[in-house]
Formats: C-alpha cells, structure tokens, sequence
C-alpha cells in the first residue's frame, strides 16, 4: 500500500506542472515617497509599500536625468534594493505622460519587465499600479 501512495505522488508530481516552470507574472502595485526627488543630481524617491516581494520597502529609485522627468522621454531610472548584494532594476519614467517601464536588471531582477501608470496622491506620495513579468523576452 505505501509504495502505491509513493508512486501515486510521484506520478502527480510528473503530470502536474511546478509553479517554478511558469514564469512569475501579475499586477503590482507600490507606493513611493518622494521627498529625497530635488530635481537635482542624486534624487531619488523611496518606496514605501510594494505588493511584489522582489521590490522591498526601503528600495530606492534614482533617477538619472532628474531634469527631464516632466519630458515625454522622461529619465532612465535604477530600482535599487536596499542592503547587500547586486539587485537592481533598470527603465524610464515620465511625469509627462504618468508612466514607468522596467526592462531587466541584475540578482533578484535578471528577466524583471513592468510597466506601471503612476500618479500623485498627496504630499510627496505617489503611486505605481500595473503589471509585471520575470521572464525572457525574446
């Protein structure tokens, strides 16, 4: 009788596939303070609440041409997760046109893809609500 349950588990185990070999997809949603943004070389805003674990509280996003955030074209941006190790997410956000996209990045965001609308709540508080994906793009 135990090898028929033993070998009932591994014939499941065959047939039913592993959420490990889906890719790892869904809706984000995060909220970010903005009171480290100056306009200025180094700004940045903090992420305050995250519905993905890969993207922690405390993470930051740089942004690198500050300037041109109000631009269509925006400013390249690096999620940069706090503490150890090589995790970061590389893309562009516009104010101008209220949108962030991510493509790629290194450790916990290698394949990362998003692409999120983002708006203002009060104070220094802004929002990202969309979609996300971790799988190669080809």
């Amino acid at each position: 009788m135990k090898f028929l349950a033993t070998a009932a588990i591994c014939v499941a185990a065959i047939l039913v596939p592993s959420a490990a070999a889906s890719p790892r997809s869904g809706n984000l949603h995060a909220t970010k303070d903005c009171t480290g943004f100056n306009g200025g070389p180094g700004s940045y805003c903090m992420i305050t609440s995250s519905n993905l674990p890969a993207i922690e509280v405390g993470s930051k996003i740089l942004y690198l041409q500050p300037a041109s955030l109000l631009t269509p074209a925006g400013s390249d941006v690096v999620l940069d997760l706090p503490g150890p190790g090589n995790n970061a997410a590389f893309g562009n956000c516009s104010l101008a046109v209220g949108h962030c996209s991510f493509w790629g990045g290194t450790g916990k965001f290698t394949w990362f893809h998003a692409s999120v609308a983002v708006s203002f709540l009060a104070g220094p508080n802004w929002a990202w609500n969309g979609t996300y994906d971790f799988s190669p793009q080809g």
